[in-house]
């Protein structure tokens, strides 16, 4: 005898019950929220004494647009730049005779490289100043001849002291490039018939230039600074125009926090060209390339625009 089971009268089948959701509670950090408050302290304090100081702030705004003061802005944008071309050119050179089989040139490239970069460039710059102790006169044949002290002008003196010492640390930065880029990549190119020349300007340089841009940018921004250091010999920088201003209208402190203030904004300005740049070298090293400023705003405000449209909930 068989019994027929309805299977309908039984309970209906339910799928199985799966994990509950995990909440997750995020871990308060307080010692964050301590660093924080006691770094807001300290920097308001310190906003507090300059506040309270006998400083005039209002002639810091007078004179920012001064004339003059334009005018040593302009003379150290032309020196940051010349004395930058010098300095990379030479750079390249002296990596190029470093790196050379012939013991000639690689020691006279590392001897310019050991004095330049073993002595001051305040010294350098007082050195070239007074040079016309050693040379009385400059000769040069048919082409130019002048006393010493007619030839050395401030602003020449200036840009040989700071052109010819930052060609000491740019080559040993374009030495670090050229050795960054595989050897396999010469090979392949002599393989294919290139000359040592014609290999250096089409392979290895633009492969290199990945290495040297960023530490090229950073010796843009300090040739920027080390421009102040001319006012030694007379030149019309920002620093010395901002130092004659301040003794003639008696604000002389004024009108050095006057001088930060435009360095402040003049390597800001750099900075952001020095990002461009990095990044437009980084396109053949990785995948993805960094956001840029721009880019992150847009994100960020796309990102606050959806939470405000979910109100507040993911």
């Amino acid at each position: 005898m068989t019994v027929d089971i309805d299977k309908t009268d039984g309970p209906a089948d339910t799928p199985p019950a799966g994990p509950e959701a995990i909440k997750a509670i995020p871990v308060r950090h307080y010692g964050r929220y301590i660093s924080a408050v006691i770094a807001l302290a300290l920097l308001g304090g310190i906003v507090y004494a300059f506040s309270q100081g006998k400083i005039n702030w209002g002639a810091i705004p007078d004179y920012f647009f001064n004339d003059r003061i334009l005018h040593g802005v302009g003379n150290t944008l032309l020196l940051t730049v010349l004395s930058m071309l010098i300095g990379v050119v030479g750079g390249i050179l002296l990596a190029v005779m470093r790196l050379s089989k012939n013991p000639v040139t690689s020691s006279i490239a590392w001897f310019y490289i050991w004095f330049f970069r073993g002595t001051p460039v305040l010294v350098q710059l007082i050195v070239w100043f007074n040079l016309g102790l050693v040379f009385e006169y400059i000769n040069l044949g048919p082409f130019y001849k002048d006393e010493w002290s007619d030839f050395m002008t401030p602003f020449l003196t200036a840009l040989l002291g700071l052109g010819l010492n930052e060609a000491a640390y740019m080559a040993e930065i374009c030495r670090a490039g050229l050795l960054a880029v595989d050897e396999g990549q010469t090979e392949a190119s002599q393989a294919l018939g290139m000359s040592h020349s014609k290999t250096l300007r089409r392979i290895v340089i633009p492969q290199a230039m990945r290495v040297i841009v960023p530490p090229t940018g950073n010796e843009v921004i300090n040739m920027l600074k080390t421009t102040s250091l001319v006012s030694v010999v007379q030149y019309s920088e920002l620093l010395r125009v901002a130092q004659d201003i301040g003794q003639t209208s008696g604000a002389p402190a004024e009108m050095l926090f006057l001088a930060a203030a435009w360095y402040l904004l003049l390597t800001s300005i750099f900075s952001v060209g020095q990002y461009y740049l990095e990044r437009y070298y980084a396109r053949g090293s990785s995948r993805s390339l960094p956001a840029t400023p721009l880019q992150k705003i847009r994100a960020n405000l796309l990102s606050l625009s959806n939470r405000s449209s979910t109100g507040g909930t993911a």
